[in-house]
């Protein structure tokens, strides 16, 4: 083999290469391709998707707001419920009392 035929030869299998690597490159990007619908399509539900988190913060402020509101009622509840209990206690102790005494007068005077 001559040279001038190695350097043919050589340039051949270069030409096809490249050949080869153009049509893979060519499929590649052929079947890979997005249209632009679906680039659209994407774009909307991605818009729709961070409103739908938006949204959703919003709920969750919302309800820790709305927690911390009835806890605070709640609290208020159970104190007002505390004091009625605590005087509900002193006025049957105080009845009480007060029909100890009467019975001790009343049976005083029967005397």
């Amino acid at each position: 083999m001559s040279r001038t035929e190695f350097v043919l030869a050589t340039a051949i299998i270069l030409f096809v290469a490249f050949c080869l690597g153009w049509f893979a490159n060519w499929l590649l990007h052929r079947f890979t391709r997005v249209a632009a619908d679906d680039v659209a399509q994407l774009d909307r539900m991605s818009q729709e998707l961070h409103e739908a988190e938006e949204t959703r913060d919003q709920a969750i402020t919302y309800l820790q707001q709305r927690e911390a509101e009835l806890t605070n009622q709640l609290s208020q509840t159970e104190a007002e419920l505390r004091a009625a209990m605590d005087g509900l206690r002193d006025a049957r102790h105080e009845a009480e009392e007060l029909r100890s005494h009467l019975n001790r007068s009343g049976a005083a005077s029967a005397e």
